[in-house]
């Protein structure tokens, strides 16, 4: 009897245990199904809030005939759903923090998409003009671009928090009836390079042209070292850089900027031909240098007015040849400047694009640099300008003066005030 009421007792503390142990497990698995699906959530968020982050594989597509590259194949996996109608788009509106523009506002704003400024890659370009009475500038992606969605929405999130006086102002998007278009601030003076290789333009002084290279280093010196997590352009060239009705340059065209590169090993090459740096071409990897490298060629095209693909680096490694640290740049001048440049300043600058092409990145200047140097070639300008000379020589400057100044551009007055107010503050 005792020995049975033993038994029986064993079988039930065993029963109780091996029933504690399943509700145990039963209450893990369900914990680790509810941090899953959490992590999964957080996950999708992520990647739609900040595709900068999304290096490799996923990182690129092909922007247009001027990249190199096969398209990747995941390429369109991240984009593809971010702009349906619908929650998601609301979450990506309140994170970029860039309003939303309906399709019929621009429509009519557009005049029914008819004032067009330009094509690009990306697609047409109208100027528009809003019912508040501010004028823009809409970019509408192509059915049929290369550039794709991807690019849209990372330019959408990445100027969202991005603000710097040189780089273009995203002002609101458009994701409706099967169309994604960017609206921004009208610049009214075009892209750098319709002023240096368009005969509607006429020739950009030099004094312009040293402005306008100290605010795309600015710009990328923002970028670089003001941005946090730092961002690479990947795709400075003259036709990306914008002007304003004072001539002051923002950059523009961020459909293929990411954050630097930790992994070395890249998927596809985007860029510009003429304007690629040949270790990023080797390499795969993509770092601040590479912008350094595009910037040099960009110095060039603003000193010899010569298209980058069309020559112009043969054109500078000729002029190299009898060119000796900061002297000898001047046979590579642009011709349209008819010699109404200030010849070490030239080479000064030409000197110091030859630095930021170097083959080697780790030679190359940092943006942080380039910006000093500019403004140091600005800054003794601004020296020998406010020099005090004796009275012969007051004399004749003020009748070249008398005679140059109705050529003289308003919008040059305007750069050349405000630096001389920077530069005077500066020395205070």
């Amino acid at each position: 009897m005792k020995g049975a009421s033993w038994g029986l007792i064993v079988g039930i503390s065993i029963g109780v245990i091996i029933g504690v142990l399943l509700a145990i497990l039963a209450l893990v698995c369900i914990r680790l199904r509810k941090k899953r699906a959490q992590i999964g959530n957080s996950s999708s968020r992520r990647g739609a809030t900040i595709p900068i982050r999304t290096n490799g594989t996923d990182s690129c597509t092909t922007m247009s005939d001027s990249t190199i590259g096969p398209e990747s194949p995941k390429a369109s996996d991240v984009s593809g759903t971010l702009w349906m109608e619908g929650a998601k788009r609301k979450n990506i509106v309140s994170v970029s923090g860039i309003p939303k523009y309906s399709y019929k506002d621009l429509q009519k704003a557009t005049s029914n998409f008819t004032t067009v400024l330009g094509q690009g890659a990306f697609g047409a370009v109208y100027k528009a003009q809003m019912s508040t009475g501010e004028t823009v500038a809409v970019k509408m992606l192509a059915t049929n671009s290369k550039q794709g969605e991807r690019e849209f929405q990372t330019e959408v999130l990445l100027l969202g928090r991005l603000h710097h006086r040189n780089l273009v102002n995203l002002v609101g998007y458009c994701a409706e009836k099967g169309q994604h278009m960017l609206v921004y601030v009208y610049m009214s003076n075009g892209s750098l390079a319709s002023h240096l290789f368009s005969e509607k333009h006429d020739p950009l002084s030099w004094n312009l042209r040293i402005y306008i290279a100290l605010d795309v280093a600015r710009g990328l010196e923002y970028l670089h070292d003001g941005a946090v997590p730092p961002v690479i352009h990947r795709d400075i060239k003259s036709s990306n850089i914008l002007l304003d009705r004072s001539m002051r340059a923002r950059v523009a065209d961020f459909g293929l900027s990411r954050e630097e590169m930790v992994n070395p090993h890249i998927s596809n090459i985007r860029g510009t031909f003429g304007y690629l740096d040949p270790e990023y071409v080797s390499s795969r990897a993509f770092t601040k240098k590479t912008d350094v490298y595009s910037f040099g060629i960009l110095l060039f095209e603003l000193i010899a007015g010569r298209d980058p693909q069309q020559g112009l680096l043969e054109y500078v490694e000729l002029g190299a040849l009898n060119a000796e640290g900061n002297t000898g740049w001047e046979e590579i001048a642009d011709s349209r400047l008819n010699g109404d440049y200030n010849v070490q300043e030239l080479n000064e600058m030409a000197a110091l694009a030859y630095k930021c092409i170097n083959r080697s990145s780790r030679k190359r200047p940092f943006m942080r640099d380039v910006v000093q140097a500019l403004s140091s070639i600005i800054k003794l300008r601004h020296n020998r300008k406010h020099h005090k000379p004796s009275l012969s020589i007051t004399l004749e400057m003020a009748i070249d003066m008398e005679q140059t100044e109705v050529q003289t551009p308003v919008s040059e007055l305007q750069r050349e005030e405000s630096m001389d107010s920077m530069m005077g503050s500066q020395e205070v």
